[in-house]
């Protein structure tokens, strides 16, 4: 079977899981730039992003470091299990010590917990913020990652809305009750909304935010 783009970064996801160590921490092992694994590494920019693929050499590299065959890699990236992706997590206070980061500024393999990053499910979409109602928080050009699945909005939250009449709200929920929903904006410059119970199809919270 053809080892695609999406298998190739698995089978190294696996290979640094494997390792005991993150995709940064196989890089930096077999010689190479911290970053050269990263996610942001791995697309190109453009509309649907350009695929990346690590080099030969890189990959060359890889297997000598770790003493891993080339048919040995492959196969990790049909036979392991996909590994939850995750980023180091560490509150602000902590991270004001020292021990977190290396000397290039990454973190350190100790010390941290991980937070998950949204899988890819149906359910999980992006949208781009078009207008100004919610700066400085988010600005036009914005991506927010919304989750149907993930519909337990509550009060505070930062959501999207879908109503009946065909807008689509990026708005902080300002209160809610059985009747309507109250939707506020950052800007101080748009007055908050009151929208019916029945006018609205779906809420989904905001997850996560490119900038």
């Amino acid at each position: 079977m053809p080892l695609s783009h999406a298998k190739l970064w698995k089978a190294l996801d696996e290979l640094a899981h494997r390792e005991g160590t993150s995709p940064s921490g196989l890089a930096r092992r077999a010689g190479l730039d911290a970053t050269s694994f990263n996610p942001s590494k791995r697309f190109g920019p453009g509309e649907p992003p350009r695929p990346r693929w690590p080099s030969t050499e890189s990959l060359t590299r890889v297997l000598e470091a770790t003493g891993l065959s080339l048919g040995a890699f492959a196969a990790l990236a049909d036979d392991a299990p996909m590994q939850p992706r995750s980023i180091p997590l560490v509150g602000l206070a902590r991270a004001a010590a020292d021990g977190f980061f290396d000397d290039a500024g990454l973190p350190l393999a100790e010390g941290w917990d991980q937070t998950d990053l949204p899988a890819h499910k149906d359910s999980l979409f992006s949208l781009t913020i078009d207008g100004d109602s919610m700066a400085p928080l988010y600005r036009p050009g914005d991506r927010v990652i919304v989750d149907l699945e993930a519909a337990d909005v509550r009060r505070g939250d930062r959501a999207v809305v879908r109503t009946a009449h065909g807008e689509t709200l990026a708005k902080e929920i300002a209160a809610m009750n059985i009747r309507d929903v109250t939707l506020s904006s950052i800007n101080p410059a748009y007055p908050p909304r009151v929208l019916p119970r029945h006018d609205i199809i779906w809420m989904a919270r905001i997850l996560w935010v490119s900038q």
